[in-house]
């Protein structure tokens, strides 16, 4: 029974580094972005990033995450 445990675990574990260094899962910590304008006099309505952390791989606008807010997938592939 204790091997079944831990092979579940483990394959939790696993599943979990896969997404983040793959980009399929999405930051689960984020924050509100107020609504501002451009220099180009453009406004921008106010929406929900991702938290900054090393690594742009689960940004909501990276290939192969979700962004919940709006019911989107992303389509840039991350710089680093």
């Amino acid at each position: 029974m204790k091997k079944l445990i831990l092979s579940g675990v483990l394959t939790m574990i696993a599943s979990v580094a896969h997404a983040q260094s793959y980009g399929t899962g999405s930051n689960p910590q984020s924050h509100g972005v107020s609504g501002y304008t451009r220099s180009s006099g453009t406004y921008v309505q106010p929406y929900t990033a991702t938290n900054p952390n090393s690594t742009q791989r689960d940004n909501y606008g990276t290939s192969g995450n979700y962004n919940p807010n709006n019911g989107t997938f992303g389509t840039r592939t991350p710089r680093h």
